[in-house]
């Protein structure tokens, strides 16, 4: 057999091994959060974290496999092994941590808050009254600000983003709490019956969450995130899921950055 091809096959024999030595990498999102997770009109997981993850699988030369997990079953997920880590606009937060370990940061970001038009709320300092309604979604740090901050506030607990949208754009809730981002969106989805005040109240960062002791894969994680940074590919994500935000948000002066 001549040289060439001898060694053609060797490399064919050498890429299978090392194919099937790779698992793949499972990765944990809730495809409910466009243009972060979401599913495209072929019902196909797609947007920013779903492209995130793909590149990550690319740098690790491992396939990658969309895990669809209620945002509040991805930890224990993760925890169980079902997953082998998390990128789901997840805020790495103190408590969190005491259970799970994050990546560095990737992105910057803020809780803001989505009021009704009729609501007397103006900033998260008019929140904590009586008689105030708080709408939240179950899991997020928004829930948690709101069940340890507010002692006065009715405070509503749902499943869905949309539902909390609802309940303040119908006027049953004053305010609902959530990234600076999403609140932009809804607002601009519901213009004539609410209001958006997105100066962040409280400063966050979003991380892939990994299983404590990983420390592999965390460094694997972190490695791609410094050159994926580098080569510009947030900022492209930035432009192609998100130009009206990026450009809504620089001419306000607010905080926005991958």
């Amino acid at each position: 057999m001549p040289f060439i091809i001898r060694l053609a096959a060797l490399c064919s024999i050498w890429a299978a091994a090392v194919s099937a030595a790779a698992p793949p990498l499972r990765v944990g999102m809730e495809l409910s959060y466009p243009p972060f997770e979401m599913t495209d009109p072929q019902g196909r997981p797609t947007g920013v974290s779903v492209r995130l993850a793909e590149a990550l699988g690319r740098h690790l030369g491992r396939e990658v496999v969309i895990e669809n997990i209620s945002f509040d079953g991805l930890i224990p997920a993760l925890k169980t092994s079902r997953i082998d880590c998390i990128i789901s606009s997840l805020t790495a937060t103190p408590e969190r941590a005491r259970a799970i370990a994050f990546s560095e940061p990737y992105m910057k970001i803020g809780l803001a808050l989505l009021v009704g038009t009729a609501s007397p709320v103006r900033s998260a300092a008019d929140l904590d009254a009586p008689g105030r309604v708080v709408a939240v979604k179950k899991g997020t740090t928004g829930h948690t600000f709101a069940t340890t901050t507010l002692h006065n506030a009715k405070i509503l607990v749902l499943d869905k983003e949309s539902a909390a949208v609802m309940e303040v754009a119908q006027g049953k809730a004053d305010a609902f709490i959530y990234d600076a981002l999403s609140v932009f969106r809804n607002q601009r989805r519901h213009p004539e019956t609410t209001h958006a005040v997105l100066q962040p109240f409280r400063e966050e960062t979003w991380a892939i969450g990994l299983r404590p002791g990983d420390d592999g894969l965390r460094g694997q994680v972190n490695g791609f995130l410094e050159a994926f940074r580098a080569a510009g590919g947030f900022a492209q994500l930035g432009d192609e899921f998100l130009p009206e935000e990026k450009r809504a948000f620089k001419e306000q002066g607010l905080p926005f950055s991958f």
